[in-house]
Order: structure tokens, then C-alpha cells, then sequence
């Protein structure tokens, strides 16, 4: 039996964003696309979408021969015919397939290395197909081994260590400079993309007290009602500076919104304790000089790229642990598969039976006559084939049943004559 699995995608390997966002779907549109999906002779299939891939896993007898028809059905539900290419998506069957999802679920196929929402998006993904009843067998069985890729990875490797953003980083730092953020204040004077994300990050670090300023008052108090801040007046921000701990700036300026006379003058008003200067504005909003004065930390752009640049080499050089992982995962999972052949089943059918006939004659043959062992032997041989015979049969006669139901018969089978070393399926949430 070849292992019928195919997935075919859109990444950001395979082709650019507008393109990519032509077969972005909602969760929404998940539900609706996946029943037409399943009507088009899919036995079974998961669908899935970020903003940096969209995939389609799906099961069915001879799927390899439907790649393109694979393609076409992600495309058509879109009506994205104008504007994708099947150059653009990607494709892969059998192996192949289960080895993708886990190098996905595992991180190292994002575009930022140890990405740790995928795991989350791919887990979204199944639950949407169970919810409308698209998932089956084996699905199940491959996403919670790649689940199982994604816990490994990240309890077993630094993949997903350290900060890969700037303004992360600069939280991360933050953390390491003051041992409990709950204690501390914040101000973010800026309400652009980059003060919102770091501000985000700050009050999921659970900063004690969050500021926001910004030129436009409007746009400071929407700021601060999402990361539920409070606002500054940007006019009079500088007589509060002496109550924070954190500054985080990132605003456009052609000259400095903080001189170091100025920020010496905090100091002197603070009279004690350390002050965390984040300068994330190109131009530069903190004057440089700063940096000099005690008990004062001040990184701008170039610092925290550094630290960036510093993470993703420490996590580049994980790569090989995560493969493999990936490598024994997907050789534990090729054996499972494997088992399900009816061939190889039917064998350690009549292997168990046998070493259990033979056990128990070997118990009682002290109660026989040589004359009658030889009798007791071929009599329970004829037993154990005739209690065999119409399992095998009917293990071998499915031409007319679905894959999936083929599998779950063979996995019955196996569970229930206990043919496997291991029959505890994976149990890791989802």
C-alpha cells in the first residue's frame, strides 16, 4: 500500500506576498472550502492558512495522480486563477508530505527559524476540520506526530531561544535588567507599528504601569486602549519622565526628543535606581551621549540588531538537533504506517497465533504419548487456522471499502491482537 497522503501550498519559498494573499483563508472560509473539498473524492483533508503559507493535506486512494487537480481546487476556491500560478504552490505525496508538516510544525520551515505560533496555527487547523468532520485516520495520526515534533523540538532544542525582532528584544532586555517588570513603569512615546508591538510585548510581560505618548492624542489613546495603558500629554510627557523605569522611543524627529543634560536631569530626579532607554527611531531619537552617564542603558537599532543577529545564529545551529528529531519521528511514523499493510498484518497475525499454539502445547506435552503429540500438534495447528481464516479473509477482500476504512480495520486489528510493541497512540493536546 502506498501511503496515499498529499499536500500541496503557497509559502513564502514559493512565491511573494501578493501572491501569497491571494489564497490566505479565513477560518470561515476554511469551513466552507473544506466539505467542497471532500465532495471533489478526498477521503480525508486538513486546510490551514497564516500569512505566510496556506496548506492543503489531503488523503484518498492514488492521491499522488491528483497533485495538479490538488492545486487547482486550493486556486479555484479562492478564484485566484488570475492571479496564482500552479508554478506557485508547492506539492509533495506519501513521505514526502508527513516529512513537510513536520519541518513546519518543528519551525525550521518558517521564515523566521523557530517560529512558535505555527505549531498553534497548524493545531487550529485540524480543529477546524474536526469541527466540520473532514479529518480522519490518518490526518489524525500524522498531525498529532507533528504535534509531537513541535513539543520535542521545543523542549529538546534552543530553536526557539532569544529574541528575533528588535522590539522584542528590547522587552527581552528589559526582562534582564529589572527582575520583576510587574514592580516597574513604562512610557512609550511613539504609536506606530513599532511602539505598538513592543508595547504588546511589555504588557505581556505584565509591565506594572504602561504609558503612551505621541504627537497625536487620538492615536496615543488608541494605543493605549488596546495595550490598556493610560496616556501622556505628548507636551508635558518629560515632567513624568522621573517616574518611569523603562523609556521606549519611536517616533520620527529630525533632532533629538532627549538630550543627555536632559536625561541627567532625571537622573538627579530619581535620585537612585536604573533607567532603560529604548531608542527605536531612524533617525535617532536619544542623544548618543546618553549612553555615559551612570546607571543609564541605552540601546538603539544598530545594539538590538546585533542581539537579533546574535539569536537567529544561535538558533541556525539547532537546525541539525530539529532534523533529527524529524528523522526519528518520521521513521516511528513510516513503521506505524507500514504495520498497516495487510500483508505484514496478516503475517504477525499468524505469528502471535503460533507462538501461542506452540506455548501451550509445550506446557501440556509431558501429557501425551509420543504417538498422540504428533496428533495434538496438526490439531491445534487446524484450530488456530480455522479461527484465523475469516479475519484474513476479510482483511484482504476491502477493495470496495474507502482507504480510511481499510486502515481502521487493520489498526482494529492490530490493537485488538495487541500486534504492535507499542499501541498507546499519541496522547500529546492539540
Amino acid at each position: 500500500m502506498i501511503m496515499n497522503i498529499a499536500c500541496v501550498g503557497i509559502s513564502h519559498k514559493t512565491a511573494p506576498l501578493d501572491v501569497r494573499e491571494r489564497l490566505w483563508y479565513s477560518d470561515d472560509e476554511i469551513r466552507a472550502a473544506l466539505p467542497r473539498l471532500k465532495a471533489r473524492g478526498l477521503e480525508e483533508c486538513v486546510l490551514f492558512s497564516t500569512c505566510n503559507r496556506t496548506e492543503l493535506y489531503a488523503v484518498g486512494d492514488s492521491i499522488a495522480t491528483q497533485i495538479e487537480q490538488l492545486k487547482e481546487l486550493l486556486i479555484g476556491e479562492k478564484k485566484a486563477n488570475a492571479h496564482v500560478g500552479q508554478d506557485q504552490l508547492f506539492a509533495f505525496a506519501g513521505i514526502k508530505a508527513v516529512e513537510h508538516l513536520f519541518r513546519v510544525a518543528s519551525g525550521i520551515d518558517s521564515m523566521v527559524i523557530g517560529d512558535v505560533q505555527i505549531l498553534a496555527q497548524i493545531k487550529d487547523g485540524l480543529s477546524l476540520a474536526e469541527e466540520i468532520g473532514t479529518n480522519g485516520f490518518l490526518t489524525n495520526r500524522m498531525f498529532q506526530s507533528a504535534f509531537h515534533v513541535g513539543k520535542r523540538v521545543r523542549t529538546e532544542t534552543l530553536i526557539g531561544e532569544g529574541a528575533i525582532s528588535v522590539s522584542y528584544a528590547a522587552v527581552e532586555l528589559a526582562g534582564k535588567i529589572f527582575d520583576d517588570l510587574s514592580k516597574k513603569s513604562a512610557l512609550v512615546i511613539g504609536a506606530g507599528e513599532t511602539a505598538e508591538l513592543t508595547a504588546k510585548y511589555l504588557r505581556a510581560k505584565k509591565i506594572g504601569k504602561l504609558l503612551i505618548t505621541n504627537r497625536t492624542t487620538e492615536r496615543a489613546e488608541l494605543l493605549a486602549q488596546r495595550v490598556n495603558g493610560s496616556v501622556l500629554p505628548y507636551e508635558s510627557f518629560r515632567q513624568q519622565l522621573d517616574q518611569v523605569d523603562i523609556i521606549l522611543s519611536s517616533v520620527e524627529s529630525d533632532k533629538f526628543i532627549l538630550s543627555a543634560e536632559e536625561v541627567k536631569t532625571i537622573c538627579r530626579q530619581r535620585h537612585s535606581g536604573t533607567l532603560f532607554i529604548i531608542d527605536l527611531g531612524v533617525p535617532r531619537n536619544i542623544d548618543p551621549a546618553t549612553r555615559d552617564i551612570e546607571n543609564v542603558f541605552l540601546y538603539d537599532i544598530d545594539s538590538l540588531n546585533g542581539l537579533v543577529d546574535e539569536n537567529l545564529h544561535k538558533r541556525e545551529k539547532e537546525i541539525p538537533k530539529v532534523e533529527q528529531i524529524i528523522a526519528a519521528e518520521l521513521s516511528a511514523f513510516t513503521q506505524w504506517h507500514t504495520a498497516l499493510e495487510v500483508h505484514p498484518t496478516i503475517i504477525a497475525l499468524r505469528e502471535i497465533a503460533e507462538q501461542i499454539r506452540r506455548e501451550e502445547v509445550e506446557k501440556n506435552i509431558n501429557r501425551f504419548t509420543t504417538k498422540d503429540r504428533e496428533l495434538l500438534d496438526l490439531l491445534t495447528t487446524r484450530i488456530v487456522n480455522k479461527i484465523l481464516h475469516t479475519p484474513i479473509v476479510n482483511l484482504k477482500n476491502g477493495q470496495e471499502e474507502s482507504l480510511t476504512e481499510r486502515l481502521q480495520k487493520i489498526r482494529t486489528v492490530r490493537k485488538l491482537f495487541g500486534l504492535d510493541p507499542q499501541t498507546e497512540e499519541r496522547k500529546d493536546a492539540h
